[in-house]
């Protein structure tokens, strides 16, 4: 027969019947099933639907059955159908499924949708279930935050350093973006000014410069000074004493 709208989730194919043997003087009777009350059995004597509920033909709880009036062996004929207890193939409908008819613990790996070695369930930020990508070897997890789930991302160096060139003039860069760098400056002869220029250009600032002279000659030590603000790339010194060789300092700069 056609019909409207989803499938039927189930299939009637009948309902249950019970005959009784009838006793002379009896109006107790014992039903093969457990009924809430006596609208779940239609009961039939002598070909006649009898009228349920107290007051009428009948009355039944739990599996007794109770006639208002005996019944005579040999005579008259009994049987009930059972209207809740039909014999029936079942399948619930699409989507009808809820958490609440799930009892808990009942969902197992074997029953969940097969996915990516490696894979990790998370949330995103509406709430849904998303799968993180599986990273490379040696990655680690790392959050992202609220609102957006984790990623794997390599583990982050232990060393303080990220470039370094080691010398009479080198330079060290830190995590975070601190360059340290070093060299010397000055003159063997007797030039009274000239310029440095350090390993690195700073990229972005020069916090600071600190300078030291050693003397090639100890007559007559005199000052190795620098000769204006240092730039990103070096810096000019002055000396005056142009009458000795040997005016040689060292440095160490800071920057970004």
């Amino acid at each position: 027969m056609a019909y409207l709208g989803n499938a039927p989730a189930r299939s009637f194919i009948s309902f249950e019947r019970q005959v009784f043997t009838i006793v002379n003087s009896q109006t107790a009777y014992a039903l093969s099933h457990s009924v809430t009350n006596e609208n779940d059995i239609r009961l039939v004597v002598n070909n006649v639907v009898q009228e349920p509920g107290s007051g009428k033909a009948y009355t039944a709880t739990g599996t007794a059955l109770t006639l208002s009036a005996a019944l005579t062996n040999g005579t008259d004929e009994m049987y009930c159908v059972f209207l809740g207890r039909a014999t029936a193939t079942s399948a619930p409908g699409a989507g009808s499924i809820g958490t609440a008819q799930l009892a808990s613990d009942s969902v197992t790996l074997a029953k969940m949708a097969s996915g990516t070695d490696g894979n990790i369930i998370s949330y995103d930020a509406s709430g849904n279930p998303v799968a993180v990508a599986t990273g490379n070897d040696g990655q680690v997890l790392t959050s992202a935050g609220a609102g957006a789930p984790p990623v794997f991302e390599a583990i982050p160096s232990s060393n303080p350093y990220t470039a370094y060139s080691a010398g009479q003039a080198g330079y060290i860069t830190l995590v975070g973006g601190l360059i340290i760098q070093w060299g010397v400056f000055g003159t063997f002869g007797t030039a009274s000014s000239g310029s440095a220029s350090y390993p690195l250009t700073f990229p972005n600032n020069v916090y600071g410069i600190t300078t030291s002279m050693w003397n090639n000659n100890t007559n007559n030590l005199y000052s190795l000074v620098l000769d204006r603000d240092p730039s990103k790339s070096g810096f000019d010194w002055y000396q005056g004493d142009t009458g000795n060789s040997g005016r040689v300092g060292s440095y160490i700069v800071t920057g970004n």
